[in-house]
């Protein structure tokens, strides 16, 4: 299509202008070196004896090569004549602004390229051919974006997936949501599949960044919720403006200057970028360029240097995004919780306004939800992907497929890969140099059938657990609240009751409702809340059970005992292990085994405290 666009009378590209700029805005007068007043040296703009601008050869002469070269390449097609030339138009329903364009035509004397006039009414005639199923493919710009429904409507005769993908997003980001409603809207067969497009030149992140920053600011403005206001069309990591992307940012100012960059020293990154890390001793600044600033400096890098630089602000910023989500304190603005079913079991008040009267009231509410194991199929069919392993516990007799999984960058720029064990139920990800001193070995595929299957049958239909919903009046008491997730949530129970709140462990629902007598804690509440790993419970003669995280899996700890206990404890149910060449006793995390441990261990020694703590 180039060659043959190359052949038209009409000037189908934009060189003139890129010409034009190049000749009126090359760099060509030839400077010369002075020194002011200070002593300082300097260069300034030479001229001749008549006042004239004096020349650079080698500058001339490298502008007439370039504007040679650009005006010797053939026509560049933009995406909208590449789709309309490739498919044809009897293929595309085009719904833009153009009175004019280019299409391919084949005829008697071959296949050529023609200028084709468009009529005012060409665009709803396009729009209604696409609703009615004569064109499969829809292009619509701004132009076509208002007023006009692309949507899988009952009423239509195409009722197919519409697959919507954002091409050109812009910097506006509520015409960003006016274009992607055309296509999901009521009466609907199915609602469209959205596929944000970019190229695999690193630095237009920099316009989907900012679509996704603004989206998300433009949900929390309108809906009070940050998710809804970019439809889920971006994940975390696609914003490059927030709180986590400016300390990814930094981190990676201190490697680079560090030199822990491969192929970007300090003086490649301050020369290319044109931004200075450093102060006059030599040390890092501590105003470092802003996020925005670096953004747009990596679009005058090459494209080898965007991909070194962004490879590694990627793996930082994941790292921090994956972090903040594993402990509970990445902000998702307000959040509805799903389940098969909410029933409320409790609700006590644990303030009231002194002026008002107004409550704030403690819910307990009892959530169940399905199952849905991963089936040994799908776990076989797993073990086709590259590098996989199918694996089992040789302690705890449970069976994992492994995969690999994204590496992570530390913050001191150290990359660690990482595998993650696809369970019946869970997903485990860590390093894979803690893999060896785990228990996990490989297995043939029939070992692993037979572990695995033995696990699904023994998978319940439902899961039902509790949590604490804190709602009615929560300023006055905000501070009170835990400050290591500051959540919003809300939900509908069976009945129809709507509820929104702050979400609390039941740690320190047990504190807030604590009566000056001590506490009373059923086993199996006693294992639900020490799994979550915000509570630790305090026993009699100075024992205490916490949670631990020892190679990569959650344990149940008692701590607190002395030497003349240990055989005792054991002969209760605990189970012993030496790590680090000190004795260590555990509960086994098993709803069954662990809530007759714990029946034993509370007769024994009776629970006296219940101590809240930030997730381990």
């Amino acid at each position: 299509p180039a060659s043959l666009a190359a052949t038209l009378d009409i000037n189908c590209d934009c060189k003139e202008y890129v010409l034009d700029y190049l000749l009126h805005s090359f760099p060509t007068q030839l400077h010369e070196s002075f020194t002011d007043g200070d002593g300082n040296l300097a260069s300034r703009p030479a001229y001749d004896e008549d006042g004239n601008a004096v020349q650079c050869r080698e500058a001339l002469e490298r502008r007439n090569r370039l504007i040679e070269q650009l005006a010797s390449m053939e026509p560049v097609q933009g995406a909208l004549d590449q789709v309309v030339q490739r498919f044809g138009t009897g293929m595309v329903a085009e719904v833009t602004g153009r009175s004019r364009r280019i299409v391919r035509k084949v005829d008697v004397n071959g296949d050529r390229l023609a200028v084709e006039n468009r009529p005012a009414q060409a665009n709803l005639a396009e729009a209604q051919a696409f609703m009615e199923d004569r064109k499969q493919i829809l292009v619509f710009s701004d132009a076509g974006g208002t007023g006009r429904s692309y949507h899988a409507d009952l009423g239509a005769r195409n009722q197919r997936l519409r697959h919507h993908y954002l091409l050109e997003a812009g910097w506006k980001a509520d015409a960003a949501i006016q274009g992607l409603g055309r296509t999901n809207r009521t009466n609907q067969a199915q609602p469209p599949l959205f596929r944000p497009v970019a190229t695999n030149v690193q630095a237009e992140k920099r316009f989907l960044s900012t679509i996704a920053r603004r989206l998300d600011t433009l949900g929390a403005i309108t809906r009070g919720q940050r998710q809804t206001g970019g439809q889920g069309l971006f994940r975390p990591e696609d914003n490059l403006e927030s709180p986590y992307a400016r300390d990814a940012l930094r981190q990676l100012y201190v490697l680079i200057y560090a030199g822990k960059v491969e192929r970007c020293s300090l003086a490649t990154f301050e020369s290319t970028t044109g931004l200075s890390l450093t102060d006059s001793s030599g040390c890092l600044k501590d105003e470092l360029p802003p996020i925005t600033t670096f953004l747009n400096r990596l679009l005058a890098l090459t494209i080898d240097m965007q991909n070194v630089l962004f490879t590694v602000l990627e793996q930082l910023l994941s790292a921090k995004v994956e972090s903040a989500i594993a402990a509970g304190s990445y902000d998702l603005g307000l959040e509805t919780l799903t389940a098969d079913s909410f029933t409320a079991t409790g609700s006590e008040p644990i303030y009231v306004h002194p002026a008002t009267g107004a409550e704030t009231r403690l819910l307990t509410i009892s959530m169940k939800e399905r199952n849905q194991p991963v089936s040994l199929e799908r776990a076989l069919e797993l073990r086709r992907e590259p590098a996989a392993r199918l694996l089992v516990n040789a302690r705890s007799r449970r069976a994992a497929v492994q995969l690999p999984a994204r590496s992570l960058m530390l913050d001191d720029g150290e990359v660690e890969r990482r595998v993650r064990l696809i369970r019946p139920m869970e997903r485990l990800n860590f390093a894979l140099t803690h893999l060896p001193e785990t228990n996990w070995q490989e297995v043939d595929e029939r070992t692993f059938a037979t572990i695995w299957q033995d696990e699904v049958v023994q998978v319940d239909e439902f899961t039902t657990s509790e949590l604490h919903i804190v709602t009615g009046l929560l300023l006055p008491i905000w501070k009170q609240l835990p400050e290591e997730s500051t959540r919003v949530y809300r939900l509908q129970t069976d009945d129809g009751t709507r509820i929104v709140g702050r979400r609390v462990s039941a740690a320190w629902a047990a504190i807030a409702m604590a009566k000056p007598e001590a506490p009373v804690l059923s086993p199996t509440q006693a294992i639900a809340m020490l799994r979550e790993g915000h509570a630790v419970l305090d026993l009699a003669d100075g024992l205490q059970l916490r949670r631990s995280r020892l190679m990569q899996v959650n344990r149940i700890e008692l701590t607190g005992f002395g030497s003349t206990a240990v055989d005792r404890l054991k002969a209760m149910g605990l189970f012993s292990e030496i790590i680090s060449w000190k004795l260590r006793l555990f509960v086994a995390d098993d709803m069954v085994t662990g809530s007759g441990v714990l029946e034993r261990l509370f007769e024994r020694h009776p629970l006296t405290r219940i101590a809240d703590r930030k997730a381990a």
